[in-house]
């Protein structure tokens, strides 16, 4: 019984439609317009094409005119590793400090404050007292983490 409802159910006619299939793929439950529901993906597929061409095209072209026009003889010279005009002495996935991390961390922190904080200026007097205190809220915030970093020494290097 539950069977036959939900097949019903199924096929109920919405403005001459008979079947799920017909109403996704073919057209639109509006029985004027007989477009394809996919016209409406049509920008997003080409703002991909272009992208994509916008981003692969000059490689292949760079690659391309480079192995038609230039002259390709690779020795062990040319191909052996370079660093500095020296031979590389170390791994170049050796290990770093985390305290090289934390600097490079904190870094983006007070770089983001100062980002934070032009617009604010520029805008100081349409948002008055509110936005003063809020930004005060902010640098105290900010000025309270500095100093427990500078207690804690993760700003000095050994």
């Amino acid at each position: 019984m539950r069977g036959s409802s939900l097949r019903s159910a199924c096929n109920v006619n919405l403005n001459g439609v008979r079947d799920i299939k017909e109403m996704v793929f073919y057209r639109t439950p509006y029985p004027e317009s007989r477009i394809l529901m996919l016209d409406n993906y049509f920008p997003i597929l080409m703002f991909i094409f272009v992208g994509l061409a916008v981003g692969v095209l000059p490689i292949m072209l760079g690659s391309g005119l480079s192995r038609l026009l230039g002259v390709h003889r690779p020795n062990s010279e040319k191909l052996s590793p370079y660093e500095c005009g020296f031979e590389a002495f170390e791994d170049a996935r050796m290990k770093f400090d985390v305290r090289y991390y934390l600097v490079a961390i904190l870094f983006i922190l007070f770089d983001l404050e100062i980002a934070f904080l032009f617009p604010w200026a520029v805008v100081l007097q349409e948002i008055g007292f509110f936005g003063f205190m809020a930004m005060a809220v902010f640098l105290g915030i900010l000025t309270i983490g500095f100093i427990y970093e500078w207690m804690k020494g993760a700003l000095e290097w050994e």
